[in-house]
């Protein structure tokens, strides 16, 4: 029946292009086994294609005869003599041991030395027996005692037998050699013994494999580093080398042309720093297509402080400018000190430097494998199967210290997202490029949103991580590039001669002749508001003294001028004596008013005019 089954599996293998795979099996058959029956078992084989089939095989086996065939065993035969007698035996019963040997032949010589083993047992138990008094014949399967007594003497039975030596565990196994042999052009052939007992195998070095190749004795898991696809990282590569060559050129252009009042207004060194630290952006995106090893935090964090950070100082500015300009109009014709940008975003440095250092410090970054589920090899004819694993860069409290940068992050985004709608429609002269910068800020906090979540959940995907970050990296640098720059190299190719500023940037509008005389009215008009509040106390107090007069004159009746002498009628007006800008007698009421007549040099209507200007 086993034999059987054993044929089944060598058609199956031989019919499914299997065959180049090596079973091992338990040899208890005759040695041409699987050339027997072919038909009978209703096997779809022929003999040749089982013989294809079962090339190579192995077979394990406990070791039959003594390998010394002349040695003479407990039994005072050698293994040679036994086999004579056996055959001699086999004869008389009617076997034709020339053409093929029974079932169960190999195993005679097991079966003769087990007969020995339990007879020497038997005597070891009598002996012992004997001694309290007992007899073997006393014994049935409920007496446990002298159950105890047969095994005790089975496991502690050693001799040399037919089969070799013979031995048992302390489990009743027989201890002996194992043979091990290889079907080799349709003959079983031995290639080596294992003694269990010494731990020792000896190989003699027959074996012979189809094709020269070792086949395995297990499935192998071949481990698998993902990477990131070479066309999708050399693409990325390139836009970025693009991306920093460009901001390198624009570094220059900026330093070339600081002199023009185009760039002086946008501040050149703010815009130097931005495109720093586009440039830092940029060339993170050539390490997160890297291994694990590289630590890209420091990058990223670092370029987008520098960039963003400087987009952000400019429009705080504007909107400090704008909000001071409401108690304070003069602030609008202050410069902007530079040092208040490089400050802010000096001060926004110093925080990721603190975090970053923490984090090195307190919890570093350390390579860590993911591992995913087995996976099919290409090929059907590899006998193994791949484990894909995946590198990350992370800390033990990896999750916890990104919470804090994104949070740090987050409420800068927030808030330049809020400065920048504040000052949408703002013109600001000491920050001629606010609404594009504010533009820039737009773009970039959109675009952070959405990466921040999206990235992390895709981030067992190493193709979709990097394409998604290092597109939204790659965009908004460029985006922000073209907002800011763009107009200003045009504005300095369209007048490359011309150091007025064109009409092409509306918030650079007017020439240095129409900004001279700006600056002038604006200073005539400060003294003008300066000059009209302090007529305007003087004002309000000689008319508080004249109300008080009034009263004084209505009460007493005499002793001066009375009310009809002081009001009589439209040609005459009382005016404090700054109007004429002369000495003032004190002929009316002894103080700071005079009484002119319609010959005075201010008439009513100067005094309406008066009024109605201030």
């Amino acid at each position: 029946m086993q034999s059987k089954i054993a044929k089944k599996i060598f058609t199956r293998n031989y019919f499914t292009a299997l065959i180049q795979f090596r079973s091992i099996l338990i040899s208890w058959y005759e040695d041409n086994w699987f050339k027997v029956n072919i038909e009978k078992e209703g096997l779809d084989c022929t003999v040749e294609q089982m013989e294809l089939a079962a090339e190579g095989h192995l077979t394990t086996e406990a070791l039959m005869w003594n390998r010394n065939s002349n040695e003479r065993t407990i039994s005072g035969m050698t293994s040679d003599e036994f086999r004579e007698r056996l055959h001699e035996v086999l004869r008389k019963e009617g076997y034709d041991i020339d053409k093929r040997l029974p079932e169960g032949y190999q195993e005679a010589p097991l079966a003769y030395d087990a007969v020995w083993s339990v007879a020497l047992a038997f005597n070891k138990t009598m002996d012992r027996l004997h001694k309290y008094g007992k007899s073997l014949k006393e014994f049935n399967y409920n007496n446990k005692e002298i159950a105890d007594d047969i095994y005790s003497a089975i496991n502690s039975t050693q001799f040399l037998g037919v089969s070799g030596f013979v031995a048992f565990s302390s489990q009743g196994d027989r201890i002996a050699l194992t043979q091990i042999e290889q079907l080799i052009k349709g003959k079983y052939e031995i290639l080596g013994h294992y003694d269990t007992q010494a731990d020792n195998l000896t190989w003699f070095n027959k074996e012979i494999w189809r094709g020269g190749k070792v086949p395995q004795d297990r499935t192998i898991i071949r481990r698998v580093l993902r990477t990131v696809s070479l066309p999708l990282f050399i693409c990325m590569c390139i836009i970025s080398s693009i991306g920093i060559i460009v901001a390198t050129g624009l570094i220059g252009f900026n330093i070339w042309n600081k002199h023009r009042r185009v760039i002086q207004s946008s501040h050149p060194v703010c815009n130097t720093i931005m495109l720093f630290g586009i440039i830092v952006c940029l060339t993170a995106v050539f390490l997160l297509g890297l291994d694990g090893r590289f630590t890209r935090a420091w990058l990223l964090t670092t370029g987008f402080t520098l960039s963003f950070g400087a987009m952000f100082s400019k429009v705080w500015r504007v909107h400090r400018l704008t909000t001071k300009a409401k108690s304070d109009p003069k602030v609008r014709t202050k410069k902007v000190q530079p040092w208040k940008l490089y400050s802010m975003v000096s001060g926004l440095l110093l925080v990721d430097v603190v975090i970053m250092l923490a984090w090195q410090l307190l919890d570093p970054l350390q390579r860590r494998i993911e591992l995913f589920p087995l996976e099919a090899p290409l090929s059907a004819l590899d006998d193994a199967q791949i484990r894909p694993e995946l590198e990350h860069c992370e800390s033990h409290n990896n999750n916890v210290w990104l919470s804090v940068i994104y949070a740090y992050k987050g409420l800068v985004l927030i808030f330049g997202l809020f400065l920048a709608y504040e000052t949408r429609s703002l013109k600001v002269k000491q920050i001629n490029d606010s609404r594009y910068v504010g533009m820039s800020i737009y773009n970039v906090v959109i675009l952070c949103l959405i990466t921040a979540p999206v990235t992390m959940v895709i981030a067992s995907q190493q193709d979709a991580s990097f394409a998604f970050v290092s597109l939204a990296i790659v965009f908004c640098c460029f985006l922000s590039m073209a907002l800011i720059f763009v107009p200003k190299v045009i504005e300095v190719i369209r007048h490359p001669r011309d150091k007025a500023e064109s009409k092409y940037n509306p918030d650079m509008g007017v020439s240095k002749e129409d900004e001279e005389k700006y600056q002038k009215l604006l200073a005539e008009n400060e003294d003008l508001q300066r000059l009209i509040t302090q007529k305007e106390e003087k004002i309000k107090l000689l008319r508080e003294r004249l109300a008080e007069k009034e009263a004084l004159v209505g009460k007493g009746g005499s002793g001066g001028l009375t009310p009809s002498a002081i009001t009589q009628g439209k040609d005459t007006l009382i005016v404090a004596d700054f109007i004429t800008d002369a000495g003032t007698s004190d002929s009316a009421f002894g103080g700071g008013i005079s009484v002119y007549t319609r010959s005075s040099r201010c008439s009513q209507s100067d005094i309406d005019f008066s009024e109605s200007y201030l």
